[in-house]
């Protein structure tokens, strides 16, 4: 994490329609993000946080759920910014 930042833009690059996460029984999402930015809340729906999004893509590949997850790129300049050295 010492050698990632990110540019945080105003929208959200990954939306969750938390409607749709109620029927889910797996929350595959919750589990199997690396940056553990799915939680689900106490109506039964999940809460997606973007802001430190590694953009790996998993949540999507993982979901079950058809039209739960809406994934795009962050807008231009906007993101996770990985150092090297």
């Amino acid at each position: 994490m010492a050698t990632v930042d990110f540019r945080v833009g105003e929208r959200p690059h990954i939306t969750v329609d938390s409607d749709t996460c109620r029927s889910c029984t797996t929350r595959e999402c919750v589990t199997a993000c690396p940056a553990n930015l799915f939680a689900p809340t106490s109506d039964g729906g999940i809460l997606f946080n973007y802001e430190e999004c590694f953009e790996c893509g998993t949540c999507y590949l993982v979901c079950n759920t058809d039209g739960a997850i809406h994934w795009t790129y962050p807008d231009g300049g906007h993101g996770v910014v990985f150092h090297h050295g």
